[in-house]
């Protein structure tokens, strides 16, 4: 049995749900399919989760909502007319929605959770309705009644264990389940959500639950790219990657999947294909628990901007007991939590998300360090971007950095600062946001355009 889930762009209107169809009835095992809400159909198109986030928080403020609303509606109104659905799924779908708003009460985060969810749970109720009116037997499941219980933690739920046992239920189903991804049930029966791009862990955890043979997630690329193709051009595709690679490029600023997505298939051992609904022949990129690093050291290049790093200097640092702790209870005492902590004989820098301070804030970290530490100097910093090279093939490779500050100083971009995880899968550098782009170019001429396809 093959658990598979399908992104907001394959669902985003008829055509596309068409393709869906085809690709699910084409391969028997593929019995358990998850949806998203339905995404852009072109670039200057809204989400449909946006417009239900809109629609929530204008309910809030006491704001007209009937406009967004209709939106809405419209979007799944659309999708049902292309496909010959008749009018009563959208009247259920317009029914739902509106009694959701009408419940706004004191809980202000449960009921956004709940608005946003509907975006995929009315997606699969259409979805299920289209697979039955071709003759297919299939049925939509609610996670309520499938046992997918989470932690009650609006907009970063977490599955509890027990879950799993109850999802594996689903295979006595007959037929095709269509269930909608995330978002979850607490015990006492509130809609939450996973973090943003949650259908990809309500795929894992559902491929975990019903202990598939392979998790499929359909996207709109062939595969994964090694490196940005916003930054390079026409990158090479990665055939075959670890989980730990995925996740070490995800956190550092790969879109293809939220960090935290593929835990659920990686306890299990659970292969995971990355695969086009545009082009389902395509081989796509599997994510597997091991592989063979025949194609070089580094798998993938990924950068994000948008970072800080407070950095503190003292001589002697290293003789004195509890530093570093002290340095990071001060940051977590006002509520930030950090990406990096790099590290030299007198020195320590602390790297954090830019959007976590304001100068008000800066002036009391640094008043709070002063105090607590006596630093011989201290200040934080603006403007940078992490890069990481990230491949199982590192612990084994001599030279890797020596390769990358030689790539860099020949491409002109100075190296601010440098930190390798123990596990020696990555390799983080720090550069100003401006030497970004120039960077990471540098690093994919000199570890990928000389390494065949």
């Amino acid at each position: 049995m093959k658990v598979v889930k399908f992104g907001g762009s394959s669902l985003a209107n008829g055509e596309q749900l068409q393709k869906v169809f085809n690709i699910v009835v084409s391969d028997p095992e593929r019995k358990f399919v998850v949806v998203s809400a339905p995404g852009k159909r072109h670039e200057q198109d809204i989400k449909v989760t946006d417009l239900l986030i809109q629609c929530a928080e204008n309910r809030l403020q006491g704001k007209e909502i009937q406009p967004v609303f209709d939106e809405i509606i419209g979007r799944y109104e659309s999708i049902a007319e292309e496909l010959s659905l008749g009018t009563e799924i959208i009247d259920d779908i317009r029914t739902n929605l509106q009694g959701l708003l009408n419940e706004t009460g004191e809980d202000h985060d449960h009921f956004l959770d709940a608005v946003k969810a509907s975006g995929e749970d009315n997606n699969a109720k259409l979805v299920a309705r289209f697979f039955q009116s071709k003759g297919v037997e299939a049925r939509y499941v609610n996670p309520r009644d499938a046992g997918l219980y989470v932690t009650d933690e609006a907009g970063s739920a977490r599955v509890l264990p027990e879950s799993y046992d109850n999802l594996y239920k689903l295979r006595e189903l007959p037929g095709i389940i269509i269930f909608p991804g995330f978002f979850g049930y607490t015990k006492e029966g509130k809609v939450v959500t996973f973090a943003r791009s949650g259908s990809d862990i309500t795929g894992a955890i559902l491929a975990n639950g019903v202990k598939a043979s392979l998790y499929e997630n359909f996207t709109d690329v062939d595969a994964v790219f090694s490196v940005n193709p916003k930054i390079v051009k026409n990158p090479k595709e990665i055939r075959e990657l670890t989980y730990r690679e995925m996740r070490e490029l995800s956190y550092a600023g790969f879109s293809v999947f939220h960090d935290e997505a593929l835990i659920p298939a990686f306890k299990a051992g659970i292969p995971v294909n990355v695969k086009n609904t545009n082009n389902p022949s395509a081989p796509g990129t599997r994510i597997v628990s091991e592989r063979s690093n025949s194609n070089g050291p580094v798998v993938g290049i990924a950068s994000d901007k948008g970072f800080c790093s407070i950095y503190v200097s003292k001589f002697l640092m290293n003789r004195e007991i509890g530093f570093g702790s002290k340095l990071l209870s001060i940051i977590e005492g006002f509520g930030l939590s950090y990406e990096h902590t790099p590290s030299g004989i007198d020195d320590i820098s602390v790297i954090l998300r830019d959007d976590q301070l304001d100068p008000y804030l800066e002036e009391e970290i640094i008043k709070k360090i002063k105090e607590e530490l006596q630093p011989d100097d201290v200040k934080i910093e603006h403007g940078f971007s992490l890069i990481m090279i990230v491949g199982e093939g590192m612990r084994k490779n001599i030279g890797l950095t020596a390769r990358a500050a030689k790539a860099f100083a020949k491409a002109g971009v100075n190296i601010e600062m440098i930190n390798q995880g123990s596990s020696e899968v990555s390799l983080m550098f720090g550069v100003k946001e401006d030497d970004e782009k120039k960077a990471v170019q540098a690093l994919y001429e000199e570890f990928f355009a000389s390494v065949p396809v």
